[in-house]
């Protein structure tokens, strides 16, 4: 009998050797440069005391974090809104789906050369993002301001043509969101995306017009459908959305960027 233990025992301690030590979750997460990527390594951090590494990817083009979730580069991503999945869903027939909220990033009109508004020129211009759901997002802030007026309730998928009432005559072109800070030199303002404004150190609080706290283009992570339920992926979600990492995104920007939580 105790020769047999002492067997057992002696076959434990080399499979103690052989077999490797539970590693850590992984998660691979992309995302976009800037404040997006600076509250994921907040988070990141929190999460590596529970066991969970994050492995952060930034992007510069919008079309490619769905592009790599859907090959399985990615576990998630976290940098579109609702409607911009939906439509990338649509047209490119990804098993994606959204499993929680993220920040709110306001889309803002920014001027290098006017500092209101009410200075605007007829046959001003201007430009928007050249993708559909960011494209609505700026045309929608543009209507708030009362430059132009939209169709009635063409809502998320309003695009120039459906512009039915312009009386600045605003010459509107759709660029790559990334280039948008850039065009302010050429142009009389532009409807840039606040991770762009930042990146490009344009000042949130000078914008000529910002979304409000009300707007419903709030980020989500988006996860390949038959992830949905995956533990790891749920429990860096609760960690995100915990009081630490709001409090870190209020005092880091300022109250510029808004939680959902």
């Amino acid at each position: 009998m105790k020769r047999t233990l002492k067997f057992a025992g002696a076959a434990l301690a080399i499979l103690s050797l052989i077999a490797p030590a539970k590693a850590s979750d992984v998660i691979r997460i992309g995302t976009t440069a800037g404040p997006y990527a600076e509250i994921l390594r907040y988070a990141g951090d929190l999460a590596s005391k529970q066991g969970i590494t994050l492995k952060i990817t930034e992007f510069t083009d919008y079309t490619v974090p769905n592009a790599a979730l859907a090959q399985d580069d990615l576990d998630a991503n976290l940098f579109q809104h609702q409607p911009y999945l939906d439509n990338q869903v649509a047209q490119r027939g990804y098993d994606i789906v959204s499993i929680a909220k993220g920040i709110i990033v306001p889309i803002g009109l920014y001027s290098n050369k006017i500092n209101n508004l009410s200075e605007l020129k007829t046959g001003a211009s201007a430009a928007i993002p050249n993708d559909p759901s960011n494209g609505a997002r700026a045309l929608q802030l543009f209507e708030k301001a009362g430059l132009i007026k939209l169709k009635p309730d063409v809502g998320i998928k309003a695009t120039i043509a459906d512009i039915i009432d312009n009386p600045k005559r605003l010459k509107i072109v759709e660029l790559d969101a990334a280039q948008l800070p850039r065009s302010l030199n050429d142009l009389d303002f532009s409807a840039v995306n606040l991770n762009y404004a930042l990146s490009a150190g344009l000042d949130p609080k000078k914008a000529l017009l910002l979304e409000s706290a009300d707007s419903n283009w709030n980020l989500v992570f988006a996860v390949r459908a038959k992830n949905k339920d995956n533990a790891a992926l749920k429990k860096f979600v609760e960690i995100y959305r915990s009081p630490e990492v709001k409090e870190f995104t209020e005092k880091r920007f300022n109250g510029t960027i808004l939680t959902t939580w």
